[in-house]
């Protein structure tokens, strides 16, 4: 038995192109995996807060510092944390904004990217503290990222996602993208079509 965590962080509801493809492979995978556990977080619709000074506070300051406010915003952390940390898999629905991933998913890395919690800083330098997880990003965008292109010198989601996961340990990543969603319609189409077909692989051999 494992336990699916698997957070959406659109805006967006019905017209959300990497909401419906999330949900989708949530319910393909419990159709495959019926012993797993699927536990669910809408950022989209439920933002979790940004840093605040409070919350440094509560992260950095010693327990004599500490104030009511403080220990109330490191708890939302706590909190995310505990679940994030107590999850085996993890599948990520994060569309592409301005050619990085909307704040309320930055918002989210913000509270779970934590010294003594996910990384350590030891005589040898950082190490990822999440260990022996896999992690699944389905992104979605209005134009397309070939390796190779100039525009590929755009997309900072995929690299930036690597990076900061993998700086906590979580290394086993893919990627499943839709992209040209505001290209043509055929474009849009093929995409969306060719990343239903690697989710329904991925439901039965991730």
């Amino acid at each position: 038995m494992s336990t699916i965590l698997v957070i959406t962080a659109s805006p967006r509801g019905e017209r959300s192109v990497s909401r419906a493809l999330t949900s989708s492979f949530a319910q393909l995978w419990a159709r495959h995996h019926p012993q797993d556990t699927i536990l669910l977080r809408d950022i989209g619709h439920h933002p979790v807060p940004h840093v605040t000074e409070p919350w440094i506070v509560g992260a950095f300051a010693p327990a004599e510092a500490q104030t009511a406010e403080s220990k109330a915003a490191i708890a939302v952390s706590d909190q995310l944390l505990d679940e994030f940390l107590a999850a085996d898999r993890y599948v990520f629905g994060v569309p592409m904004y301005n050619f990085n991933v909307p704040s309320t998913f930055k918002a989210y890395i913000d509270q779970i990217v934590r010294g003594g919690r996910t990384y350590a800083r030891g005589p040898q330098g950082f190490e990822g503290l999440v260990k022996d997880k896999k992690a699944l990003f389905i992104t979605s965008s209005g134009g397309a990222f070939p390796p190779g292109t100039p525009m590929a010198a755009y997309n900072f989601q995929e690299p930036y996602l690597r990076a900061i996961f993998g700086f906590i340990g979580v290394t086993d990543i893919q990627f499943v993208a839709a992209d040209s969603m505001n290209e043509s319609d055929d474009a849009a189409k093929h995409s969306r079509e060719k990343a239903e077909s690697a989710l329904k692989e991925l439901a039965t051999a991730w």
